[in-house]
């Protein structure tokens, strides 16, 4: 995959709202996007990132014969009323 071909570009500025360094980073990087206030995307290079992490942890758990547990992320409003 080529970096010109990619979606997400690299920007030089960066909103008032991203304080933290590695936030910054991140949507310097084209790694994230924002789509509302505390709610973001990730771009293709973001994702492509986090399947490589999935995959190195994935393999570290197989090597120590361990099991994976995966947690909902999503909950109903309901369940907190």
């Amino acid at each position: 995959m080529l970096y010109s071909k990619l979606f997400g570009k690299t920007t030089k500025t960066v909103t008032k709202d991203a304080v933290a360094i590695s936030h910054r980073l991140l949507l310097q990087g084209g790694f994230i996007r924002q789509l509302a206030a505390g709610r973001y995307s990730f771009l293709p290079l973001g994702l492509k990132v986090c399947k490589k992490i999935e995959q190195i942890i994935r393999e570290e758990i197989n090597k120590t014969g361990a099991q994976l547990r995966i947690y909902s992320w999503r909950h109903c409003r309901s369940g907190y009323a």
